[in-house]
């Protein structure tokens, strides 16, 4: 008998096969399809709500654009308004004033061909008086001696009256001139209190720094005014929140002409006039060039940085990658590129119930740390990467308002409004103390005071540069004085006068031969300083004072309102001022005409900063705004 598989009954089915795995299987397949259903059905729910709420966030979007339009147009439409309303206001004064030459001549003319009249008419019958010349006569009268004295009588009484009439408008418009003119006088004298007001504004216990300006009324309001737009001819000072009227004269007189001082500098200038390829604007910006130059310049807005108050400070790193601002105890830095936020330092000790506006901001020329000046008189030095406080720097008296590193990292200088200059050791934390007023050395010994100058009652240093070399320290300072010392002695070198009022800035220029300062006189001053750098001491005379050599070789004119701050860009070809009329200007750093006016703020522009390497500048202001915007040359 053969083997075979087959022959085994136990491998062989014995019965009907088993089912049930196989239902089983079906019911979950059953339970996963009715699952796919029900999340396929949620799905296309939820992306019709996103439909829904994209089409209401578009619409949304439209209609803002929408309102956005209507308003410039209204804007627009108002400005023509009123720029007709003017000019019929001044066509109607002229026709006015021509329709009273007129009157003055025929009046002359009729007096010139009227004939000298012989004896007047006798006394009428008896005890009657005599006729009066403004009375007229009716011809009916009597007659009189022979010359019809009755007609005579009415003509002149008729000539009287219309020179009385004459006259009588000639002393209304007298009298509306003189008012007009005390009205003038009125309105000059109370700018002319005001600007006192705030040149002799005391301090407050808390600001030595006696800001005559935003710095320190911009920040106690934290609030941008809403009084810029566009699409305004020119821009408003933060003090008005209507324009001018036409016929009377700006808030702020241009500046005055000097030696240097730019073609055309205190010029209005109505972007509603200007060619198109002059003027350039965006959706809440616009720049004008000089009509008067050649084009050499385009700008461009590329990032806004929203702050939640005041933006003190701005300032790139070294490299140009990143830019540090200040603001009401924090300290911010972005990436200049993309513009996002990358770190934000804040002291955690600092009493969070009161303000601490840091003033200045400063990167170490490595880029690992962040200097921070504030009104809480330290200096805080950052770990940027550990957003740890590395190191503190105490000693000013009063709060620090300007910091720069030297080149290599090794040393910080401060300005202070306690009058003082210090330049910090980064390695020991020692500090050598720069004095302004008497002394004015380092180390030395005080001298004797050098006389009072005008607005020297207070000299709180208000803004510091190192030298490209780090040989030089330059202070500007609220006495109207550029100082400059030497940086291993601390010997007092030069001071530079010139400007009328407080100096806000000093910049060196990058082969620091130059050094800008602008000036709440509203001019920016540009110092050769190549003297100063081969003299390196004190210059005196045969009776041993000191020679202030004038060194200013171009004065930048055309500011309506104080500068804030000045910036160099890195190849020395444009200056750039920042200004409490809220614009931007970029002179030509070799003939110190402007090339371009900037408007982008709601509120004055306190901070400026230019790209150490890049063509990449830098503002920030009362409006809590800081921006980047790009400049090229055309």
């Amino acid at each position: 008998m053969s083997s075979s598989i087959y022959n085994h009954r136990s491998l062989q089915p014995t019965g009907p096969p088993n089912r049930e795995p196989a239902a089983r299987l079906n019911e979950c397949f059953e339970i996963i399809r009715q699952e796919f259903d029900g999340i396929t059905q949620e799905n296309t729910a939820l992306r019709s709500q996103r439909d829904e709420f994209e089409s209401k966030v578009t619409g949304q979007v439209n209609e803002l654009n929408i309102i956005r339009q209507s308003i410039y147009e209204l804007e627009n439409s108002h400005a023509k308004l009123r720029q007709s309303y003017d000019e019929e206001i001044a066509r109607l004064s002229q026709e006015l004033e021509r329709y009273r030459q007129q009157s003055a001549a025929t009046a002359a003319a009729l007096t010139a061909a009227q004939p000298t009249p012989g004896p007047g008419p006798g006394p009428g019958p008896a005890g009657a008086p005599p006729l009066e010349r403004s009375t007229p006569v009716m011809l009916s009268q009597p007659p009189g001696p022979p010359g019809s004295a009755g007609f005579d009588a009415g003509f002149h009484g008729a000539r009287e009256r219309e020179r009385d009439r004459d006259r009588d408008r000639d002393r209304s418009l007298a009298i509306d001139r003189e008012r007009e003119r005390e009205r003038e006088r009125d309105r000059e004298r109370d700018r002319e209190r005001d600007r006192d007001r705030d040149r002799d504004r005391l301090p407050d216990a808390r600001d030595s720094k006696r800001i005559k300006t935003d710095r320190e009324r911009v920040i106690k309001t934290d609030r941008p005014d809403l009084g810029f737009s566009p699409s305004l001819p020119h821009p408003l000072p933060s003090s008005s929140k209507l324009p001018p009227p036409a016929n009377q004269p700006q808030p702020y007189p241009p500046a005055e002409a000097s030696n240097g001082a730019a073609p055309g500098a205190g010029e209005e200038i109505d972007p509603h006039n200007v060619p198109p390829e002059l003027k350039k604007e965006g959706s809440d910006w616009f720049a004008v060039f000089n009509p008067k130059v050649k084009r050499a310049l385009d700008v461009n807005l590329v990032h806004t940085l929203m702050h939640e108050s005041v933006v003190c400070c701005v300032r790139f790193s070294a490299d140009g990658k990143y830019l540090a601002t200040g603001c009401n105890h924090t300290a911010q830095i972005y990436d200049a590129k993309t513009g996002q936020k990358t770190c934000v330092l804040i002291d955690e000790k600092a009493d969070k119930q009161r303000d601490l506006y840091i003033r200045s901001v400063c990167f170490s020329p490595d880029g690992k740390f962040l200097a921070t000046g504030a009104e809480d008189k330290t200096i805080r030095i950052w770990d940027i990467q550990k957003r740890k406080i590395r190191t503190t720097f105490e000693g000013h008296q009063q709060e620090i308002y300007s910091l720069a590193f030297s080149h290599d990292g090794r040393l910080i200088v401060s300005g202070s409004g306690d009058r003082t200059a210090r330049i910090w050791d980064m390695l020991d934390g020692s500090s050598k103390v720069l004095h302004i007023g008497a002394g004015e050395g380092g180390d030395e010994p005080a001298q004797a005071p050098t006389p009072p100058e005008k607005g020297a009652g207070d000299a709180g240093v208000t803004s510091v540069a190192i030298s490209p070399g780090g040989h030089l320290v330059a202070a500007g300072s609220l006495d109207a004085i550029v100082r400059i010392w030497d940086v291993q002695t601390g010997t007092l070198l030069e001071r530079l006068r010139g400007h009328q009022d407080s100096v806000y800035s000093v910049a060196f220029t990058p082969d620091g031969k130059g050094l800008v300062s602008g000036s709440l006189d509203k001019t920016l001053r540009y110092w050769d300083v190549r003297g100063v750098g081969e003299r390196r001491g004190p210059s005196a005379n045969g009776n041993g004072k000191k020679e202030e050599k004038g060194m200013c070789t171009m004065n930048f004119t055309g500011h309506k309102d104080y500068v804030l701050s000045v910036a160099v860009s890195h190849d020395a070809n444009w200056v750039v001022s920042g200004s409490k009329d809220r614009g931007v200007q970029f002179w030509d750093s070799r003939t110190a005409v402007w090339q371009c006016m900037l408007q982008g703020h709601k509120n004055s522009v306190i901070s400026i900063d230019l790209s150490p390497v890049g063509s990449l500048l830098a503002t920030g202001s009362g409006d809590w705004q800081a921006r980047i915007w790009s400049y090229t040359t055309v």
